[in-house]
């Protein structure tokens, strides 16, 4: 007899999935009753050297197994006091059409079907709600290191003066160069190797006090490099950096860009989304101007991962980039790949999965505004967290709040520098591991600090209230 994985029994399975939701949901609606985190015991961390099963156990053992192995023990980031590194919090909605996408599966190269024109349909808002012009060209990629490799890509393919795709970057030509600043992510570098520039081909512009591109800086690098017969094709600014927040002087970047014929990058991993805003746009300005923009929607938008997004103002210049054919995928005038593959001609990617989906169902479902509304209460929080530092004598805040990343330590005038610094991870480790909360670190200055990047939507006031009273008794017992 011919086998499926279909269920045998409908009914049993619809329980099963009934039960699978309904588990889901209320784990997520009693997020603020659990901790942020907790350790795995040896023993769950032990269940998973298990070897490969060869007689299944069925669908209700292997959730089972889920429930009692893997739902405790996440990173934390759904939890409203999750505030590390730059994660994203997720939403039911979006769960939910994450659900819907999975069990429709459609092939997202391109293909004669609604999932398609849902997509296009993500990018045409998105491009709106950036400022870019209507025939600017986008793709929804994993993250913002994908997106930001793409736009790369187009950048060296427009700029480059001979068939890179052809050709290579084995020929005996001046090595293309590109820009950013001391505060631009790891995705530049890694972005470099993978395209055949190398390291080497990413110089580092100072920043000014504040973090920010010294754009005068800048300016010599390029000169200098051309004076030495490098070929500079490219400007990377970042609209809120990962470490502070702080958004470079875009315009300024822009036009330094225009005069002496580079490309415009933007980072904007989250800062990006701080456009959506009437009052935070004046702090991304430019970004509109920019040739390109990389933006993660699983950061600032609360999307589940993975759903970041690459927009290119000149839409054939993407295409370009990336283009190709094959008798296998040739389009036709009718039937289902009538239309051909727009998005595989737009990135490095084929087989891609229907991230659009929640997208597409959350701006329906809660508007522009309400994600603006969220981004901006973010913000205040992050500055209500500044003053709570600010005001007391026993912590130090260590960077400006701009944005929505609050960095700060517990003080000891006693201690010394490394002593300090020691002091500061462990209260770090404690506040985590206690389940209170979740923030990241980083250095500043040579500074150990707690850094708190909110990206959350769970998040309340009393929540940070929370982390300060827990990070002064951590320090006072320490």
């Amino acid at each position: 007899m011919e086998e499926s994985l279909d269920p045998k029994d409908p009914a049993e399975f619809r329980a099963l999935a009934q039960r699978m939701l309904n588990e889901m949901l209320d784990h997520l609606f009693a997020l603020r009753d659990a901790p942020a985190w907790q350790p795995m015991p040896d023993s769950v961390r032990g269940s998973f050297n298990a070897p490969v099963p060869i007689d299944g156990a069925g669908a209700v053992s292997a959730y089972e197994d889920f429930v009692r192995d893997v739902l405790p023990y996440p990173n934390g980031n759904l939890h409203p006091r999750f505030w590390g590194w730059v994660q994203g919090t997720g939403t039911p909605l979006a769960m939910m059409a994450d659900m819907l996408a999975s069990g429709m599966n459609p092939h997202l190269a391109g293909f004669n079907q609604a999932p398609a024109l849902v997509e296009q349909q993500v990018i045409s808002w998105l491009v709106d709600v950036m400022g870019f012009p209507s025939g600017a060209s986008g793709l929804l990629v994993s993250g913002g290191t994908m997106a930001n490799t793409v736009a790369l890509a187009v950048a060296r393919h427009a700029k480059a003066g001979f068939d890179v795709r052809e050709e290579g970057m084995q020929g005996a030509r001046p090595r293309m160069m590109f820009y950013g600043s001391a505060e631009t992510h790891s995705w530049a570098s890694k972005a470099a190797e993978l395209l055949g520039l190398g390291r080497r081909s990413f110089r580092k512009a100072a920043v000014d006090h504040a973090g920010r591109i010294d754009v005068g800086a800048l300016a010599v690098c390029i000169a200098e490099d051309r004076a030495n017969g490098l070929q500079p094709f490219a400007v990377v600014g970042t609209a809120g950096t990962v470490n502070t927040g702080q958004t470079d002087d875009l315009r300024s970047l822009a036009a330094l860009c225009r005069k002496e014929e580079l490309w415009f990058h933007v980072d904007g991993a989250f800062g990006a989304l701080a456009r959506l805003s009437a009052n935070l746009r004046p702090i991304v300005q430019g970004l509109e101007e920019a040739d390109s923009l990389g933006f993660d929607l699983h950061k600032w938008m609360y999307m589940p991962f993975e759903s970041a997004c690459v927009l290119v103002r000149d839409g054939a210049a993407h295409r370009a980039t990336f283009a190709s054919s094959a008798p296998y995928i040739a389009e036709q005038a009718r039937g289902v790949i009538a239309g051909g593959l727009p998005f595989a001609d737009l990135g490095l990617e084929l087989t891609r999965s229907f991230k659009a989906l929640k997208v597409w169902m959350s701006l329906k479902a809660y508007g522009v505004s309400t994600f603006a509304r969220l981004i901006e209460q973010n913000v205040e929080q992050a500055r209500y967290l500044g003053a709570l530092v600010g005001a007391h004598p026993e912590l130090e805040l260590l960077a400006p709040v701009c944005l929505n990343v609050v960095c700060f330590r517990y003080v000891k005038p006693a201690l010394d520098p490394a002593a300090l610094n020691r002091l500061n991870e462990e209260l770090l480790l404690r506040v985590q591991e206690s389940g209170i909360a979740v923030p990241s670190s980083t250095v500043l200055d040579d500074k150990f600090a707690l850094r708190v990047a909110i990206v959350n939507h769970r998040s309340r006031r009393e929540d940070f209230d929370t982390l300060v009273d827990a990070v002064l008794r951590f320090g006072r017992e320490a």
